[in-house]
């Protein structure tokens, strides 16, 4: 009576065993081509600036074939940067407003004047450079 019991409790185990072990490796689908397009993804990306008029080729999927959003290729710039030179140009135009603001060489009046100038400048490029995104 021992022996079949301990015996049916054995047999039960290895069974239940056995079916875990089933539907551990049946979760498993990836495949050789999966692990080599991964492999194959560049190790840095590459972010381009495109001319805005440069023709516009076909779009390319930036989808995987399983929905999700892929990143792996390069990257495009919603639109061009500021080159050194004009930064450096930029903040020269700057530094030497608050220093002539500093030394009283021009007057507040003067300096809130060309400040706000800046502002309707810096605005306005915003919308000209979004109405040039969204075309």
């Amino acid at each position: 009576m021992i022996d079949s019991t301990w015996t049916n409790g054995m047999a039960a185990r290895l069974g239940l065993g056995a079916a875990a072990a089933i539907l551990l490796l049946s979760g498993c689908t990836s495949t050789k081509d999966k692990a080599a397009a991964a492999s194959s993804t560049p190790a840095s990306l590459e972010v381009t600036v495109d001319d805005p008029d440069a023709p516009v080729g076909p779009t390319v999927s930036s989808t995987t074939p399983d929905g999700y959003p892929d990143f792996s290729g390069s990257l495009t710039a919603a639109s061009v940067q500021m080159s050194n030179e004009e930064a450096g140009d930029l903040q020269r135009k700057l530094s030497s407003l608050g220093a002539a603001r500093r030394s009283g060489a021009i007057s507040e009046a003067e300096y809130q004047r060309r400040v706000q100038e800046l502002r309707k400048l810096a605005a306005q490029h915003g919308a000209e450079t979004q109405a040039q995104i969204t075309k």
